[in-house]
């Protein structure tokens, strides 16, 4: 069972290969991500973050998901050493939290429902658990020079993968410690972690560190990266190569 469905403004395509999860399951998890995207998208003025920034609601107000948003937000700013910053010129914008972790809630949701081999893929943020057909899951990284190019092929289980760049989405991460300059050392950075949340996050952060982010990914355990600059030489950490299918 296999769908893809355009939501937060972006693809999000969820693959179940348990023939116990019937498609009712399907469609609450596609609910679940429209309801994150009723809560935390900075185009709907109708967002609670939205309606946040513009000083209608204040602490009190939060929903529950958006409180524990903030605290996570805080917390990976101090693991990062203030690289990931959701403030920036007195607005808030969590989305370089938000994916991966309702990736993640998605992803219990479906254990809960009795999931073991299954893919989630929002806009390149992936998680995947169990196997396919008796194989580990296939994920691609595409070349950011030409989108079209996969130029590795990861073979993993139970594992979560985000790739942060500017090849899609232009320069939408910042350094906050220099938030008017352009990052542009660094064009794509993938990070593989424990989960899709973990990964994300990091991967956000160490991109915003530019060379020295595959250097921050190194030092995390549990953690591995590849990054590609923007001269196209890829630099990856020490066990990186060991998720890598042979060309």
């Amino acid at each position: 069972m296999r769908e893809c469905r355009l939501l937060m403004g972006m693809p999000i395509t969820v693959e179940i290969l348990d023939p116990d999860v019937t498609p009712a399951v399907l469609d609450e998890v596609f609910d679940y991500f429209r309801v994150i995207d009723e809560i935390f998208s900075t185009y709907k003025e109708t967002s609670e973050i939205s309606r946040i920034n513009r000083g209608e609601i204040g602490p009190a107000g939060y929903s529950e998901a958006m409180r524990t948003i903030f605290e996570l937000s805080e917390q990976t700013k101090r693991q990062t050493h203030g690289y990931f910053d959701i403030e920036r010129d007195g607005r808030l914008d969590p989305s370089g939290i938000v994916k991966g972790w309702a990736v993640q809630q998605a992803t219990q949701r479906l254990k809960v429902a009795g999931g073991r081999d299954f893919y989630i893929d929002a806009g390149g943020d992936i998680q995947v658990n169990g196997t396919k057909e008796g194989r580990l899951w296939r994920v691609g990284i595409r070349n950011p020079f030409e989108r079209r190019e996969i130029v590795k092929v990861l073979a993993i289980s139970d594992r979560g993968v985000a790739t942060s760049g500017t090849a899609v989405r232009g320069q939408h991460i910042y350094n906050p410690f220099q938030p008017e300059r352009a990052l542009l050392d660094v064009v794509s950075l993938t990070v593989i972690g424990p989960d899709v949340y973990e990964a994300d996050r990091f991967a956000t952060a160490a991109f915003a560190m530019e060379r020295a982010g595959i250097t921050f990914i190194e030092a995390l355990p549990g953690f591995e990266g590849y990054m590609i600059d923007a001269d196209a030489h890829a630099t990856y950490t020490s066990g990186f190569e060991r998720y890598v299918l042979p060309a």
